[in-house]
């Protein structure tokens, strides 16, 4: 795809995903952005802005007061400039700036005066990214409408394996490319008040599954698509009940949220509230198995090298919602690692749901535990493709998809 005529502004603070940096503008040259550069001084001890400048083939902004700038207002030029502003890589401090509003240095203040979207494709140490003032922080600035591109999972300059990789050059180039390009309908721009007068239910997170007072079984689900579904959805007007599991994320404005452990809770918080909903959206990564016995106290290891856990099946929300005599709009996931077609229609057609979004969580950079995600949606009658994007992107496309769908089934 051409960039021709995008005007690309590559924000650089310090970290050594850094060097990646000068590859990514090369890569946007190639296909014909116009790419201007701005540095952070911590980013200078990384990469030089020379390199930066000979790969852009533009000077490299690092002054917030640019006495060579028109009126020494340099960042209020480049921030209107600027069609999409991409911090690459965006580092713990840097997005602790952004999220406090903070403008003490050229990048910063871009970011507060431009007009243009801003992305961060984030870079750091696995356990400065798991840090819950690093994922408030992510989780605040994604509600404000910053695209949050990555982390990726993998093996860290510090010699840690774990999320917080920024993403490689020419995986941030295909997310440029997909934010510039128009989505084809029904994922177009939301329509105001879509889901006005809508009572909409759907749960989000894993569940625990407890052996004893200490142990449990769960899975890698982080909840941040159900909780992006849910912003979503209070922005097209619903009344939005959020069912979670145990995740770390702040609710969003305006969401009631029910807070749960187990499959059980989860079941039975949903079917005392689901006669009054018009859509449910089942979201969240349940167990489909218990242990049959909690144990009372912490269970001691012994002698033996195996130990038998006997489990036994958790009730099926989704399915037990579908089958209701007045039932809801309901839509399911399917979180598979192969043959995702068939095995989503499967569960489409056996549960008698109304939609279902499936993923491949066996991908890199999408699904469990990352901030980007893909959908093949499919409906009793037809499917669609949402491309990698963002959750709260792809968010904003499954719900209007979801209440188009919705209110075509009431028209009928």
């Amino acid at each position: 795809m051409s960039l021709t005529g995008k005007r690309i502004l590559i924000g650089i603070s310090g970290g050594i995903a850094a060097y990646k940096s000068a590859e990514l503008v090369r890569r946007l040259k190639e296909r014909h952005a116009e790419v201007r550069v701005v540095m952070t001084e911590s980013a200078k001890a990384f990469i030089t802005p020379l390199t930066l400048q000979a790969v852009s083939g533009e000077p490299v902004s690092d002054a917030l007061l640019d006495p060579a700038a028109e009126a020494g207002m340099g960042h209020i030029e480049l921030a209107k400039w600027a069609d999409l502003i991409l911090i690459a890589p965006a580092s713990a401090n840097t997005l602790a700036k952004l999220t406090a509003g903070l403008a003490d240095n050229l990048l910063t203040t871009l970011c507060l005066a431009t007009p243009a979207l801003v992305a961060v494709a984030p870079a750091m140490n696995q356990q400065m990214y798991r840090h819950p003032a690093t994922q408030h922080n992510l989780t605040l600035l994604a509600q404000r409408h910053t695209l949050v591109w990555g982390p990726a999972l993998g093996a860290q300059a510090c010699g840690d394996t774990g999320l917080g990789r920024m993403l490689e050059p020419m995986e941030l180039v295909a997310l440029i490319e997909q934010h510039f390009t128009p989505l084809s309908p029904p994922a177009a721009q939301p329509k105001a008040q879509l889901l006005a007068g809508v009572k909409l239910m759907l749960t989000a997170g894993p569940t625990r599954e407890a052996l004893d007072p200490v142990r449990f079984i769960s899975n890698h689900s982080s909840g941040k698509m159900g909780f992006a579904l849910a912003a979503a959805a209070k922005q097209l007007g619903a009344d939005v009940t959020l069912v979670s599991g145990p995740v770390t994320l702040i609710t969003p404005v305006g969401v009631t949220r029910v807070n749960v452990e187990s499959a059980a809770q989860m079941h039975a918080a949903v079917m005392q509230e689901i006669a009054q909903q018009h859509i449910f959206i089942a979201c969240a990564a349940v167990a489909d198995y218990a242990p049959k016995v909690v144990s009372e106290h912490k269970i001691k290891k012994t002698q033996r090298d195996e130990m038998i856990i006997e489990l036994t099946k958790n009730p099926d929300i989704v399915a037990e919602v579908a089958a209701l005599t007045s039932k809801p709009f309901t839509v399911g996931f399917a979180a598979e690692t192969q043959d995702l077609a068939h095995y989503a229609q499967d569960k489409l057609k056996r549960k008698k749901l109304d939609m279902i979004a499936a993923n491949n969580v066996a991908a890199l950079g999408q699904g469990f535990n990352s901030d980007n995600n893909a959908l093949t949606v499919f409906w009793p009658n037809g499917h669609t493709e949402l491309p990698l994007a963002d959750k709260h992107q792809l968010a904003t496309h499954l719900i209007t998809l979801i209440a188009e769908k919705y209110h075509d089934t009431h028209r009928a």
